[in-house]
Parts: C-alpha cells; structure tokens; sequence
C-alpha cells in the first residue's frame, strides 16, 4: 500500500526553506558560542581571581552590575555617548546609504567600476588593513595631516553651511545635524559600503513594468520613488537600519572599555557585567526600532 504523498503549500516550503537557511548559523551558535555565552554570564555574577592552576571563581551576586552602573565613573558615560552617537550615525549611513544605491543602479558606463568604489571601503576596514590603520604610526599620520591639510578648511566649510543654512531660515536642531553630517562623512562613507549592496540588490528586484506603469499613467520620477521604490525597498531598510545599528555599537568606545577592563585591569568579572548590560540595552534598542520601523514596512506578495 502506498503512502499518500505529503503536499505542502508554498508558503510552507518557505518556512521550511528559511529553517534549512539558518540551520548552519544555529549549529555554530550551539557548538562554538553558546558555553561562552553561559561561562560569561556566570563570571558577571563571579569575582575571577588568576592563580597558578587557572582562575578561581567566588559568586559575589549583583556586586559587579551595581560596581558598573553605580561606582564607575566612566561606563555609563560612555554608554549614553555611544547610544547618541548611533542615534545621529545611523540616520546618516542609512539614508547615504540608499541615495547612493539608486544613483548606482542607474544605466551608465562604468557602473561596475563605480560600484567596486563604494564597495572598497569594506574591504579597507576588514582584516590587516584594519589592523595597520588602527596602529600608532597611522594614527599619528592620519592625525597630523588632518590638523596640518583639511583640519581647517573642514571647519571653514562647516560654518560656512551653518551660515547658509541659518541664513534660509532652516530651523537650529536641523542646521547642528547637517553640520554633524559634513563632520562625519568619513565615518558615514566607510560604513555604508554593505547597506549600499543590499540595497542594489533590492533595487534590482523590482519589476520594470511597474515603472513602466507609472510612466504611462504620467508620473514623475520624484513620484515612482516615494510611491514604488521606496515601499519596495521598506523591508531593506529595517534590514539595513538593524545592521547599522549592530555594526556601529560594536565598534563604540563602550566595546574598548570592556576590552580594556578584563585584559588591562584583569577585572574579568566587571568586564562581563559591562557586556551582559550593554547587551540589554542593544537588545532593547533594536527591539523599539523593529517594533516602530516593522508598523511602515510593505511586504509585496
């Protein structure tokens, strides 16, 4: 007697689709990071004491939390810095971000070229080169030439935008993030390279006779991108924004704290407490930014 065949929809070769997706990633996390993850939760409850055999571990409760958010004097500074810094960084690679994709998606010779540009900066900021720009001697070069070449000129070019800006009656809050956004373009243009490609990618998947639609109905370009590519592309952006996010927090001034807490300090304890809370509230943070992005998010079926 044959068995009758199991007939799935499509929505639940999906499912099952996005299962085999992840299964890869969740045997890494279960067999490489999730004891690291335990032990590190354990030691933020722990004083870790080095000795000849090892490390000795004494359970000292809510001490180490209580020492990082109440006795520190650096910490929680340092994480509302990094907080605010992502509030204005994010915004900024985000929207460069798409900008700079729909301008690469057009039609024109040496598009590849001009993609492989805005795409360098990964690899610039990956793996030894990252390692050689973040040494002294770099610094010191990077710094000099800064103060010495466009130090001024810099600062000449923002105030000169302010003035600008004041002058067309732009209101005070939104002149200070135009300035911060000149000011940091640096930043914003070495981290927008992989936000850039999704959103490439996505910008290729939408049909052209959508487009072609709206060109007969008599729409304006302006018009086709807030009414077709932008919802389109809505799911990439909370991708690209939840990235951003990730990526901009790993790299803060809080992670160099932590860093430097249980290798230079030797407060291995502390040092584990600092990331258990920093992970709370990265954690908190991108579930209120899901929550309010995922409300305007249009998912085409």
């Amino acid at each position: 007697m044959k068995l009758p065949k199991l007939r799935m929809t499509l929505h639940q070769k999906q499912k099952y689709k996005g299962v085999w997706f992840i299964l890869p990633w969740f045997a890494g996390f279960l067999f490489l990071f999730f004891t690291p993850l335990v032990n590190s939760l354990r030691y933020s409850f722990s004083k870790l004491e080095l000795n000849e055999t090892g490390f000795s571990m004494q359970f000292v409760g809510w001490a180490n939390y209580r020492n990082a958010l109440f006795v520190n004097e650096h910490y929680v500074r340092g994480l509302t810095e990094s907080l605010l810094n992502m509030v204005i960084n994010v915004p900024l690679i985000v929207i460069f971000s798409l900008f700079a994709a729909v301008l690469l998606n057009q039609k024109f010779k040496g598009r590849a070229l001009s993609r492989a540009i805005f795409f360098l900066p990964v690899i610039l900021a990956s793996g030894v080169i990252a390692s050689i720009e973040s040494g002294d001697y770099m610094q010191g070069v990077i710094k000099g030439a800064s103060q010495q070449a466009s130090g001024e000129s810099a600062m000449f070019q923002s105030l000169e935008l302010a003035k600008l800006l004041y002058n067309s009656g732009v209101n005070h809050h939104i002149v200070q993030y135009l300035v911060g956004a000149v000011e940091r373009i640096y930043q914003i243009v070495t981290s927008s390279g992989v936000q850039i490609l999704i959103f490439v990618a996505g910008l290729q998947s939408i049909s052209g006779s959508l487009y072609e639609a709206s060109k007969i109905e008599g729409a304006t370009a302006y018009e086709s991108f807030w009414k077709i590519t932008f919802p389109m592309i809505s799911p990439l952006i909370l991708t690209n924004v939840i990235y951003s996010i990730i990526d901009n927090l790993l790299g803060s001034q809080t992670t160099k704290q932590i860093q430097e807490t249980a290798f230079k300090a030797f407060q291995f304890g502390l040092s584990a407490s600092m990331a258990w809370i920093y992970f709370a509230a990265i954690s908190l943070f991108l579930w209120v930014v899901a929550m309010l992005i995922s409300r305007k998010v249009f998912y085409y079926d």
